[in-house]
């Protein structure tokens, strides 16, 4: 049945018994409205043990929520730091092939190491 008819219901009754004089409906009355004020008892407890989990969740999700937030933080200074080291050193390999003589040098170093991986790669 219908809840609100339900309380629909035990309002007609009290005031029926009071209209008419009758303590017969107002005790059906108290005897409902101790049952219902149990119900509404637990129903309470419930919702706020729900309310009690959610606030714990909602704060673990905020500290998670900053946790993060920091580490990217961390993440983009670093970015920022490698950047700027990466910039850097394509400033003096831009300067090193501007001139002619850094460009023999760099010439000759790379046939070194090209040199030294195949030997390396043979007597392996």
């Amino acid at each position: 049945m219908n809840p609100r008819r339900d309380n629909r219901n035990n309002r007609v009754a009290l005031f029926d018994g009071i209209e008419e004089g009758g303590i017969r409906a107002q005790s059906l009355y108290s005897s409902s409205h101790e049952i219902d004020e149990h119900d509404n008892e637990q129903a309470m407890d419930g919702l706020q043990d729900r309310v009690n989990l959610l606030k714990r969740l909602s704060g673990d999700i905020h500290e998670e929520v900053d946790s993060h937030n920091r580490m990217l933080d961390r993440m983009g200074n670093d970015m920022d730091s490698s950047r700027g080291i990466l910039s850097g050193t394509m400033d003096k390999f831009k300067m090193v092939f501007e001139t002619k003589s850094s460009r023999r040098m760099f010439t000759l170093v790379a046939s070194f190491v090209v040199l030294f991986l195949i030997v390396y790669y043979l007597t392996r």
